[in-house]
């Protein structure tokens, strides 16, 4: 490595492809801005989510309701948080697990009502909006493991982490209370009896949506 390299700036983002960028920071649900960029408020529950100031009890009925996509609810569930609410629950909406790699960063997003997202290194995207019993098993695999997780570690009370580099794995939890988040290197978590689990499932998931 030359001495240049040493000084070189670390990529703020994971593609060289903007809409790819701007796609991987919505599986995270924590921005309503970035949502407000593309999408309408003409239909519940945008008029909730993107009114200028909702009620709680409007946000509460858009959390709540689960004939809503995760990520809608996920939403609501943060612009409550965002107003000094106290969410009493906690119920994991989503799961993210990215994974850097040489050519750079892979990024699995599942959500909880059978929705999911998948992210290369070689920047190709794959949106899956279609259950198929087959789909939902391994979805529920991968919750049941995190869950496991989400029970034994804290709430990430600080802004979202950077994506992760070359070597590292993050398995981030979606969680209706907050994100929950563990990170290493790719070996380590594998073994790890927690994160393992999520890794093997998470793998499984994605074999079978690369294949349909």
């Amino acid at each position: 490595m030359g001495i240049f390299n040493l000084f070189a700036k670390k990529p703020t983002k994971p593609y060289q492809n903007d809409g790819l960028n701007h796609v991987y920071e919505l599986l995270f649900c924590d921005d309503v801005a970035l949502y407000r960029q593309a999408t309408a408020p003409t239909a519940y529950p945008w008029t909730v989510l993107l009114a200028a100031a909702p009620t709680p009890a409007q946000l509460q009925a858009v959390a709540a309701d689960k004939t809503l996509e995760a990520r809608q609810r996920l939403l609501a569930y943060r612009l409550l948080a965002a107003s000094g609410a106290f969410i009493d629950h906690r119920e994991i909406l989503g799961v993210v697990v990215e994974v850097g790699l040489p050519g750079g960063l892979d990024v699995l997003a599942a959500f909880s009502e059978g929705g999911a997202r998948y992210l290369n290194q070689a920047e190709k995207l794959l949106v899956w909006e279609t259950q198929t019993p087959e789909s939902r098993q391994l979805l529920d695999e991968l919750f049941a493991a995190s869950l496991t997780v989400v029970n034994q570690i804290g709430k990430w009370d600080q802004p979202r982490r950077p994506f992760p580099p070359n070597g590292m794995v993050r398995l981030t939890f979606l969680v209706s209370d907050g994100l929950y988040f563990g990170e290493g290197p790719f070996d380590v978590l594998q073994a790890d009896p927690m994160g393992g689990p999520v890794i093997a499932a998470a793998t499984r998931l994605m074999a079978y949506l690369t294949e349909q």
